[in-house]
């Protein structure tokens, strides 16, 4: 059974995190050179398998006493927050273009970039929390997929525009308040539980 609310957290909270990421702008690029349905696929595609490692690991977390799990979460939350509130803007990354505009080479690109640049990012850890603090492996790997993928497709398609009118700090500022919240409300779970 999928919940609809885990879902929809996991996607929030994965959302906001992700939207000031460097993938973002990658997607962003790619999307400027490409096919945005070529670059969409080898993107979503490379996520996806980001989030299925990442609720596995977080299933791992749930054998564990449930207050080990609510104290690390909590910790690791907290960490991400400051990650998200002490990290540098970053620079435009240059991509290589492929040799021809096939959809196995762009998508291959976009598929490789991502699958490199998140292993053990924020995001895929957040997800293995996520997955660690409510149990339900199905609806956080859900609302992570559908964040990432909304971020992609936003990131692919109108990037620019987004930027522009929402300034990333601001963005970064919601999802460290966001994931601040959570990492208190864990922690002290852990101490009253």
């Amino acid at each position: 059974m999928i919940s609809i609310t885990v879902t929809a957290l996991a996607f929030g909270v994965i959302f906001l995190a992700e939207l000031p990421d460097k993938t973002a702008l990658a997607g962003l690029v790619l999307g400027t050179r490409y096919r945005a349905s070529y670059v969409f696929a080898g993107v979503a595609a490379a996520f996806l398998l980001h989030v299925a490692l990442a609720v596995a690991a977080g299933s791992v977390l749930t054998l564990l006493p449930q207050q080990i799990v609510h104290a690390l979460t909590g910790v690791l939350f907290l960490g991400g927050a400051a990650m998200l509130l002490l990290k540098k803007d970053e620079d435009d990354e240059e991509i290589r273009k492929p040799a021809d505009q096939s959809f196995w080479k762009v998508a291959g690109t976009g598929f490789m970039l991502i699958l490199v640049a998140e292993f053990g990012d924020l995001t895929q850890i957040m997800t293995a929390n996520l997955a660690a603090r409510y149990d339900d492996p199905i609806s956080v790997g859900l609302g992570a997929v559908l964040g990432l993928w909304a971020v992609a497709g936003l990131g692919i398609v109108g990037g620019k525009a987004l930027m522009k009118r929402v300034p990333l700090r601001f963005i970064t500022q919601i999802a460290a308040l966001l994931m601040l919240a959570l990492g208190a409300w864990s922690l002290w779970e852990a101490v009253a539980g």
